[in-house]
């Protein structure tokens, strides 16, 4: 089992940055893809960027649409995941959520991840 708790969401002004983070808990010592997903109002859970856990050598992946303006990234020791937006754009507003996912997964897809945190709001306003 594992636990985690999105926090740091909030409302920010176009062309801003924004830290979300998601604290993860419980089986920390297995191997995970921990994923950032976001959910506007009306759309479907959208991936947005995943990290490798429990291992060593930390890999990423982001989708295209937050290339370049989000980093992701793990403080093993916190047991923390970051999502670091920058340059937020009206279209980035949604709730924002970590899932946590066994590394034999389509990391892209949402159902294949198997727990999930409760979400944080992300607002960007003109």
């Amino acid at each position: 089992q594992v636990q985690l708790v999105e926090s740091g969401g909030g409302l920010v002004q176009v062309g801003g940055s924004l830290r979300v983070s998601c604290e993860v808990s419980g089986r920390t010592s297995s191997r995970y893809y921990i994923g950032w997903f976001r959910q506007a109002p009306g759309k479907e859970r959208e991936f947005v960027a995943t990290i490798n856990w429990g291992v060593a050598t930390t890999w990423t992946y982001y989708a295209d649409s937050v290339k370049g303006r989000f980093t992701i990234s793990r403080a093993d020791a916190e047991n923390m995941v970051d999502l670091y937006m920058f340059s937020l754009k009206p279209d980035d507003t949604a709730v924002y959520y970590c899932a946590a996912g066994p590394i034999s997964i389509d990391y892209t897809s949402a159902p294949d991840y198997e727990y999930w945190g409760q979400g944080t709001q992300v607002t960007v306003s003109h």
